[in-house]
């Protein structure tokens, strides 16, 4: 299994351990009397769970698995896939930070975190697509 399937995998399954816990967390919070304010917790889980466990398994495990692309590249460009890599766990990062701190401090002008989480993570799509496309083809 090629290096950054690994990484791919094993962060992905990171976010998925941290996801369920916070679903817990969300899940326990009206029974245990605690604060209604960890609901701004609510989206960053599910980020996590689609975005940091189900698409980072997805690009992981297609990097490792779809066809060769030739035998000079046989995965497309390796620094194109390290690229979304980072690309889609700076994305996550600045979601994670920036969803709850705008639910409890809209004046505070975080909005960008957002913008910045949304490019970072519609680059990281774009570049799978084009290190990947190549790779889908007819036998």
């Amino acid at each position: 299994m090629p290096t950054l399937s690994r990484w791919f995998i094993k962060v992905g399954l990171l976010y998925f351990a941290t996801g369920l816990m916070m679903g817990a967390i969300l899940l326990a919070q009206p029974v245990m009397g605690w604060s209604p304010s960890l609901q701004v917790l609510r989206p960053v889980y599910l980020h996590f769970l689609f975005i940091g466990w189900v698409t980072q398994l997805i690009m992981g495990v297609g990097y490792w698995m779809f066809p060769k692309q030739s035998k000079e590249k046989p995965r497309g460009s390796e620094w194109l896939g390290w690229t979304v890599f980072i690309l889609l766990n700076v994305g996550m990062v600045f979601r994670a930070i920036g969803e709850p701190m705008i639910v409890l401090a809209p004046q505070a002008g975080l909005g960008w975190t957002l913008a910045m989480a949304s490019t970072c993570l519609l680059l990281a799509g774009w570049g799978f697509i084009i290190n990947t496309w190549g790779r889908i083809k007819e036998r």
